[in-house]
């Protein structure tokens, strides 16, 4: 299982516009291939920061995801509304 956390910020008045995008599709996001979850954030004092968290099978489905028509089309007309470079990890749960 592979988690994935993306930060992006976000100006002021693109803020709407990208949850519009993210609403629009985020369904076909989850329902592609590998996609087990995913849900978008926003921080709770800065509402031009979001996160997405998302699980995948595997790190093949994720990249695949990465190179689809889908993920070009989606961030295609996300990242002109970004203010800051986006940031992602790829992250491992830790059980204690």
């Amino acid at each position: 299982m592979i988690k994935r956390i993306v930060k992006m910020s976000f100006k002021p008045e693109s803020i709407e516009a990208f949850k519009t995008i993210f609403e629009s599709n985020w369904q076909k996001i989850k329902g592609f291939d590998g996609c087990q979850h995913v849900e978008l954030l926003q921080d709770a004092n800065n509402p031009g920061l979001f996160f997405t968290y998302s699980l995948w099978q595997s790190e093949e489905h994720l990249n695949n995801y990465r190179n689809s028509a889908l993920f070009n089309a989606v961030w295609s007309s996300t990242k002109i509304l970004f203010n800051a470079k986006p940031e992602a990890w790829t992250v491992n749960e830790l059980l204690f």
